[in-house]
């Protein structure tokens, strides 16, 4: 019933209509780089969860590999955010009269590629705790046997 609900969540043109009006909203540039660190950060967990049943070296490499890209899209949605904000404070800079409305707008846009930087970097880091969490428990299954 649950999966049934995402799966119309996800499908509703709706949630891809503002998720697409708020990649072009943060940048195109940015937020394309977050969102293909991203697809590539779930293809290693995928990949790291065949690997629960190897060797420790080949998983542990998948695993630091899905730590690197999560911090990576992190970096670009934080050096993202700097070069926004330097931007927003150079238009406010030129006008004579700023109303809150314009800052606050400026701000907004400045915080949509962070802000997608920390959602991916929130999944990988979950996502390596939960596969560690699953490795060393096979681990330890696997001395008691």
């Amino acid at each position: 019933m649950l999966s049934l609900k995402l799966v119309m969540f996800f499908k509703s043109t709706v949630f891809l209509s503002v998720v697409g009006d708020r990649m072009a909203e943060g940048g195109i540039l940015p937020m394309s780089l977050i969102l293909i660190s991203f697809l590539l950060m779930i293809f290693l967990i995928f990949k790291a969860s065949v690997k629960l049943r190897s060797d420790y070296f080949s998983f542990k490499k998948y695993v630091s590999l899905v730590n690197q890209i999560a911090l990576l899209a992190l970096v670009i949605g934080l050096f993202t955010q700097l070069i926004g904000l330097i931007q927003v404070f150079d238009a406010f800079e030129s006008l004579d009269n700023v109303n809150a409305a314009s800052f606050a707008g400026g701000i907004k846009v400045a915080l949509l590629a962070p802000l997608f930087g920390w959602l991916v970097f929130l999944v990988g880091r979950i996502a390596t705790f939960i596969l560690t969490w699953i490795y060393k428990d096979n681990e330890a299954e696997a001395r008691v046997a």
